[in-house]
């Protein structure tokens, strides 16, 4: 079965929902994880969804900050929320999809939001970074790792914060003292890919030697000409996924859209 799973982190699902139903009557995939959705819980969108055909959510959120939502056009199983680093900060929200959504054997979608670790990269000065480090090694060691290097069917979406290749940036060398390309950040995130036995879904289509971005900065006053971009947002899968993956997309031409979100869609095909 052909199972399509889409990532972006939209920076305020009701501000932005506009540009959400958009893509999603346009590009119709399965699932849609969002990331800093910004909103409550009870002050979601949920009929706005349902009224597109996505009527089966999950989400865990807060007002004003952070925030991870799943929307589905099949139903969900199972539904859990992790929190890291001892604060419930809405950072994460994961779904299994099995029988009821079609599929023969369950998969689970975990969506993340890494927290973005501020401006300065010294762990000691910046709080914030710290805070992106720790998360980053509590998620290698946690056990949507371990289950994904154990053999679960494991799909981990989301806003990572983190450009780890270094055709991931617009320029290595002048990127490699700026936070989400940092050799602390790099490291960290390796250790966790590696913990898990974690595919780099997105690298599968694009070689690691050609740029590849999903993020343009507001600041950028032509951000298309410039083309300065990141890779924050990833897709990966277990390993007992690893041949699953058979198309990928980036919406790259939604960072024009009006009122756009900083990053952009990322959907995934696989055969489930």
């Amino acid at each position: 079965m052909r199972f399509s799973v889409a990532t972006w982190n939209i920076n305020s699902v009701r501000l932005r929902f506009p540009l959400v139903k958009r893509f999603l009557q346009k590009h119709e995939p399965d699932v849609l994880c969002l990331q800093e959705t910004k909103c409550p819980d009870d002050k979601f969108p949920r009929k706005d969804f349902e009224k597109i055909g996505y009527p089966h959510i999950a989400v865990y959120g807060q007002k004003g900050y952070h925030g991870v939502a799943i929307v589905s056009r099949h139903p969900l199983g199972g539904v859990q929320r992790e929190n890291f680093c001892k604060k419930e900060d809405c950072r994460h929200l994961a779904a299994t999809f099995g029988p009821d959504a079609g599929l023969k054997e369950p998969v689970t979608i975990h969506n993340f939001y890494v927290p973005a670790g501020g401006d300065e990269p010294d762990p000691v000065i910046n709080e914030k970074f710290a805070h992106k480090l720790s998360f980053l090694e509590e998620l290698a060691e946690h056990a949507v790792s371990r289950d994904a290097r154990n053999g679960a069917r494991s799909i981990l979406v989301g806003d990572l914060n983190v450009a780890p290749l270094e055709h991931d940036v617009w320029s290595h060398k002048q990127m490699i003292r700026v936070v989400s390309h940092t050799p602390e950040e790099v490291e960290r995130f390796e250790k966790f890919r590696e913990s898990g036995g974690w595919i780099d879904v997105m690298r599968a289509f694009v070689p690691a030697d050609r740029k590849l971005y999903t993020w343009w900065s507001y600041r950028a006053l032509d951000w298309a000409e410039s083309d300065r971009g990141r890779r924050l947002d990833h897709v990966l899968v277990s390993p007992a996924l690893e041949k699953a993956a058979i198309e990928m997309n980036i919406l790259k031409k939604a960072r024009g859209w009006k009122q756009p979100s900083d990053h952009v869609p990322v959907t995934v095909a696989f055969e489930l």
